[in-house]
């Protein structure tokens, strides 16, 4: 029943997409669009809850008469499909309740209405899919619907390079999919995944599938260095298309990774797990060097998503290396804690590009450099803001701590491993998420502070107001789930048991049964957390600290100014600027890692012209890889040009050496 419920669903969202195209310029129409979006995305919410947490008995199939004759649409929901199934369909609900009233602003809804619920239909087909069809088919749906929605506000030059961007990466990730799949099917050609789980592969074909899956997904998911499209297309998205795009989308190509490698592949080799490890290891520290670079917001948590990722690709990597030498205890903490932080970070990232998209709203700005001040003119965005980026900066007792602990927690498994060499990456891929930890902090310490605090650095900021309410209930929503996620972290630990189970053939021991809500990953005498615990320390402390003040203090009336670094003048342009804020860290870095230059311009004295700091900083990956390969491109289909302009003699002289050459190529082959 289940897995009818959700195909309906599917067929829902299909349905309210044609209908938003034949409404047209209808008064109220977003409004009745996103409402239904809601709607469905709730159904799909609670069915996949109840096939996550009840289901104990066969796993639900359905067979549609669509997509290739011998096969049709297959559909399958297992654990791992109804726990990536709730990420989807509770961003969804967040996005679509947040849009209700951010969409109330959109200039030509007709191009975002459509995409936005074909969007959600096409990442829950995907995630459904159970044979290579469905899955491919379904995988460009979402990314072309994705496309849509990037360049919908075309009339930006810059919004029609991002989708320029994202519609290549997209077709490569399609494109090593495809391969993966045809290396998976194999002669026999069996598309179906139960086929291919039957099936098994000989080597070397499992690593070149690794690799493809790799390219694949993690292109769409964003790892380095495939990770070029996500601060072009984030920014140039609506904002709550962007929540879906970084804390959703990501997701569903975290899912398909995990499908391939885990499910679909078989037993790994150790050496595979070194691949993702220090591709993480290096997507996490690269990701969050490069937000602390960011002025735009919305272009800093693109960076940050990238991290993130990296994050989830070190505890998946972990999960691979325990899983090959049978380390089963220490493979379902690696997999429970990337778990964990895939549904974290689909949490906290959508609740922050929320915020973000409210900013943008009332002010109208996306540079930092002109917000300030904000808390006072918008106190509940810059609180749930606020609580956004506690999460994210991995601070207790949010839920972005609990699952960053848990892959420290698999980090420290490490000894157990046999292998010299990953005795020697696994501590260096741990070095450097704990760097990227920190920065993390000082980052979202630059984003708030810069942002919320201070003065208004200029008239759209100091003429904000708040947003609407059923904004504010979107972000309202994310951060209850970040603050219940983080203090009562053993019941979704608990709820990820039988997605691990089905990975990997065991899961961690119950949490929530432990006394006073404690979690122990291992065993007690190496670590537990409690954030129930630290969550009463934390509001007890605050609480008597506040109370003690304003029982004992003087009630005298003091007015002075506030600090500011020397300079007393009240001129907003005194403070703290974003560039400012990341010097030290550019300076540290800057020089290796974005190669980072630094014009100073000095007025000679008695002049009134005011000094000049021009920054450059370079993307060395697009620098080094994406613009020599566009280069060879363009003169390769410059010197192909010509082809165009050829005699009819010679197009047929061109096919028969063309026909020759396959068929003898076949002959070789066989």
């Amino acid at each position: 029943m289940a897995i009818e419920i959700l195909a309906s669903c599917v067929a829902a969202l299909l349905l309210v997409a044609a209908l938003a195209v034949a409404a047209g310029h209808r008064p109220r129409v977003s409004g009745v669009v996103y409402a239904a979006c809601l709607l469905v995305c709730s159904v799909a919410l609670i069915t996949a809850l109840g096939g996550l947490l009840g289901g104990t008995g066969a796993t639900p199939t359905l067979q549609l008469p669509l997509g290739l004759p011998w096969i049709g649409v297959r559909l399958r929901l297992d654990a791992l499909a109804a726990f990536f199934l709730v990420i989807v369909n509770l961003g969804g609900a967040a996005a679509s309740l947040y849009a209700i009233g951010y969409g109330m602003d959109e200039a030509n809804p007709r191009r975002v209405l459509p995409f936005f619920a074909a969007f959600l239909a096409g990442m829950n087909v995907v995630v459904l899919a159970d044979d290579a069809f469905s899955f491919l088919f379904s995988w460009e749906f979402m990314s072309l619907s994705s496309w849509a929605l990037v360049v919908s506000h075309h009339e930006q030059r810059a919004n029609l390079r991002a989708g320029y961007v994202y519609l290549l990466m997209a077709s490569f990730g399609t494109l090593a999919l495809l391969l993966a799949f045809g290396l998976l099917a194999g002669g026999a050609g069996h598309y179906d995944f139960a086929a291919i789980r039957s099936a098994g592969l000989a080597a070397p074909l499992p690593a070149l599938v690794l690799v493809l899956a790799l390219l694949g997904a993690g292109s769409k998911a964003g790892i380095v260095p495939l990770h070029a499209w996500l601060p072009l297309a984030h920014p140039a998205a609506p904002s709550h298309v962007s929540a879906l795009m970084s804390g959703v989308m990501t997701k569903v190509a975290i899912y398909g990774f995990i499908r391939i490698v885990f499910d679909l592949v078989g037993q790994p080799s150790w050496w595979s797990s070194t691949i993702v490890l220090v591709l993480g290891g290096i997507t996490a520290a690269m990701g969050v060097l490069y937000a602390l670079m960011q002025h735009e917001l919305k272009r800093l948590l693109a960076y940050h998503t990238v991290e993130n990722i990296g994050i989830i690709f070190i505890g998946l990597g972990l999960a691979l290396a325990f899983q090959a030498y049978r380390q089963q205890l220490a493979a379902a903490l690696a997999m429970t804690a990337a778990l964990l932080h895939v549904f974290n970070h689909s949490l906290f990232k959508s609740l922050l590009f929320f915020g973000a998209g409210a900013v943008l709203r009332a002010t109208g700005e996306r540079d930092m450099e002109r917000f300030g001040g904000l808390i006072h003119r918008m106190p509940i965005t810059s609180l749930l803001f606020l609580v956004g980026c506690a999460a994210i900066s991995a601070l207790p007792p949010l839920n972005g701590f609990v699952s960053e602990w848990l892959t420290f927690q698999a980090v420290l498994q490490s000894p157990q491993l046999p292998h010299w060499g990953l005795k020697v990456i696994v501590p260096a891929v741990g070095t450097l998420l704990a760097l990227s930890a920190a920065l993390a902090g000082a980052c979202f310490v630059k984003a708030y502070g810069i942002s919320f605090l201070g003065r208004p650095r200029g008239p759209a900021a100091a003429q904000a107001r708040e947003v609407d309410r059923c904004s504010l209930a979107g972000m309202l929503l994310l951060a209850l789930c970040c603050v219940l996620a983080g203090i009562l972290p053993g019941y979704f630990m608990d709820a990820l048991a039988p997605a691990v189970s089905g990975l990997l053939g065991s899961s961690l021991a119950a949490q929530a049964k432990l006394p006073w809500l404690t979690v122990v990953p291992i065993d007690a005498g190496r670590s537990s957390y409690n954030g129930m615990l630290v969550f009463l320390f934390i509001a007890a402390s605050a609480s008597l600290g506040a109370y003690l003040l304003h029982r004992f203090a003087s009630q005298a009336v003091r007015r002075a100014p506030a600090w500011d670094c020397g300079f007393p003048d009240a001129d907003p342009a005194t403070q703290y600027t974003a560039g400012s804020f990341a010097q030290p860290i550019r300076r540290v870095f800057g020089s290796t890692v974005f190669q980072a230059r630094e014009q100073v311009q000095m007025p000679p004295p008695g002049t009134l012209a005011p000094a000049v700091l021009r920054v450059q900083i370079r993307d060395l990956v697009w620098d080094f890889a994406y613009a020599p390969l566009a280069a060879t491109i363009n003169r390769i289909t410059g010197a192909l040009n010509g082809l165009q302009f050829l005699t009819i003699r010679r197009y047929l002289s061109l096919v028969f050496v063309a026909l020759v050459t396959l068929l003898l190529v076949l002959t070789i082959w066989h």
